[in-house]
C-alpha cells in the first residue's frame, strides 16, 4: 500500500506536460458547443459518459480517440438537466439537478428504463448519484437528506427511500450542501462532501448518521466531485482549479492529504474518473461565457 501511494504522489507532483506526454490518449476531449458539462462516467473500457447541465443530453465518447457523439438528445434549455452520471449493468443513473429527478437509462435502447421524483422543485437540487451492488444513492444539495433507490440482481431499479441525515451533518439554508458522493467497495459506508461546510463526511446508508471525516488544516474549499480508489480519495475543488488527494484511514474516520494535482488546462472542473491510472476531469468553465458561446472539453489531469 505505501508503495502504491508514494507511485501515485510521485505521478501527481509531476508537472502536466512531463505526466502526459508519456500517453498516446489524447490531452483534451472536446465536448460539443454549449453543451454545459458537469458529470463523468469511465465504463467499460475506454468509453465515456458526460451529462448537460443545460438539456439533459448524454454525450458519449472514446477517451482513447477523443471521438464520440450525442447517444441521448436533450430536451429544451432549462427544462432538464443531468448533473452526476454513473454506469452500472448497462444501465446509466443520471442525477437531474434542479428539477429534482433521478433517471435511469438503458444504454443499448437509449430509452429511460425508469424516472423517479426524488425532491419537490423548486427547493431541491439533486447533485450527483452513486451506485453500488444493491442501491444508488443520490445527493440533494437543498435538503438534509440521501435518497435510495434499491437495486434487484440483474441491475433493476426498485423502490425509492428517502433517507434523513443526522449526526455531524448541519444543513445551511440556501447554499450548496452535499455534493460529490461515493461508496466504499462493500456498499456499506458512504462518502459525501458538503461544499458549504467544507467538510468531508462518512455516511451510514442505512441510518444516514453521518460523521465529520477528520481533514486536519486542510482548506476544502469549492468540494464538488469525488473519486474514491481504495483508501485514496480523490476530491475535485471546482473553481480552486485543483484535485486534492487523500489517504484515508483503515477506520475512514479521517483523511490525510497528501498532495494535489494542478494543470494549467484546468478551468473550474467538476468531476473525474479514471480508466487505469489515467485521471479525467470535465471543465465547467461556470461564469466565464454564456452557454451559447462557450466550449467545453474533458481534461487528461494525470497519466502514468
Amino acid at each position: 500500500m505505501r508503495k502504491l501511494i508514494a507511485a501515485l504522489v510521485a505521478l501527481c507532483s509531476l508537472t502536466a506536460p512531463a505526466a502526459l506526454a508519456q500517453g498516446g490518449f489524447p490531452k483534451k476531449i472536446p465536448l460539443p458547443n454549449a453543451f454545459a458539462p458537469e458529470g463523468i462516467e469511465i465504463a467499460s473500457g475506454t468509453t465515456f459518459y458526460v451529462g448537460s447541465t443545460q438539456t439533459g443530453a448524454i454525450y458519449s465518447g472514446d477517451v482513447r480517440t477523443g471521438a464520440g457523439r450525442i447517444i441521448i438528445p436533450g430536451a429544451a434549455a432549462g427544462s432538464r438537466a443531468a448533473t452526476g452520471i454513473e454506469y452500472d449493468r448497462g444501465r446509466l443513473w443520471v442525477a437531474g439537478a434542479g428539477g429534482g429527478t433521478g433517471r435511469v437509462y438503458d444504454v443499448k435502447t437509449r430509452k429511460v428504463v425508469h424516472e423517479y421524483r426524488l425532491g419537490p422543485p423548486p427547493g431541491t437540487f439533486i447533485n450527483d448519484v452513486v451506485v453500488t451492488r444493491k442501491a444508488a444513492y443520490f445527493t440533494d444539495s437543498q435538503r438534509p437528506v440521501i435518497l435510495r433507490v434499491a437495486i434487484g440482481r440483474n441491475g433493476t431499479p426498485g423502490a425509492l427511500t428517502t433517507i434523513p441525515l443526522s449526526g455531524d451533518y448541519h444543513h445551511v439554508a440556501g447554499q450548496l450542501n452535499l455534493n460529490g458522493i461515493v461508496a466504499t467497495a462493500d456498499g456499506k459506508a458512504l462518502i459525501a462532501v458538503s461544499t458549504a461546510a467544507r467538510k468531508l463526511f462518512l455516511i451510514n446508508p442505512a441510518s444516514g448518521v453521518a460523521k465529520a471525516i477528520s481533514i486536519g488544516t486542510y482548506n476544502l474549499v469549492n468540494g464538488d466531485g469525488l473519486l474514491l480508489d481504495g483508501k485514496l480519495l480523490y476530491v475535485v475543488q471546482n473553481r480552486s482549479n485543483l484535485i486534492a488527494i487523500f489517504r484515508l484511514s483503515d477506520d475512514l474516520k479521517a483523511a490525510t492529504y497528501i498532495t494535489a494535482i494542478t494543470d494549467p488546462n484546468l478551468d473550474v472542473p467538476t468531476t473525474i474518473d479514471r480508466v487505469g491510472n489515467r485521471l479525467y476531469a470535465v471543465n465547467a468553465r461556470f461564469g466565464t461565457a454564456t452557454p451559447s458561446d462557450q466550449h467545453y472539453d474533458i481534461i487528461k489531469a494525470g497519466d502514468g
